[in-house]
């Protein structure tokens, strides 16, 4: 297993150095900031609409390694996804970080598994979803800005 958890942190590592997704996108018609005040990550995530359909998103923000491998692992996995499929991934993401799952599998969310162990370190949490609740505001059409508060 600590094979697998190296892995993981490699994947994390390399997203936070190299985050994909990382720009202000022109032509987003659904936007959403949050902040995470214990850590001091902060984020906007940019959604462009087809639709029901998330046909390009992107981030923009500064914080720890988690959040912004996070939002950097969200974004591949969103793009081209529905409303109803990016509510779906939420909550199970949602469940695993948060190590209520309910034997939920991990691997059901493929590459997003390698936050797995955030469970385990319970200020980390916050860090990880903070990206996701960003993503539904702005799905949402919030315009109040998220916090994990």
């Amino acid at each position: 297993m600590s094979d697998l958890r190296e892995l993981y942190q490699q994947v994390i590592l390399d997203h936070y150095k190299k985050p994909r997704n990382f720009q202000r996108l022109d032509g987003a018609n659904r936007h959403a900031e949050g902040h995470n005040p214990l850590c001091g990550d902060q984020i906007a995530v940019y959604l462009q609409m087809d639709g029901d359909t998330i046909k390009e998103i992107s981030f923009q923000g500064a914080g720890c390694a988690i959040s912004q491998s996070a939002a950097s692992l969200m974004t591949t996995v969103l793009k081209g996804k529905t409303k109803a499929e990016a509510e779906e991934l939420f909550a199970k993401f949602h469940a695993m970080v948060t190590g209520d799952g309910h034997g939920a599998d991990p691997m059901e969310l493929g590459k997003l598994a390698v936050f797995c162990g955030v469970s385990e370190f319970p200020v980390r949490v916050k860090c990880a979803s903070l990206p996701w609740h960003t993503m539904r505001a702005a799905l949402e059409g919030k315009d109040e800005a998220v916090s994990t508060e």
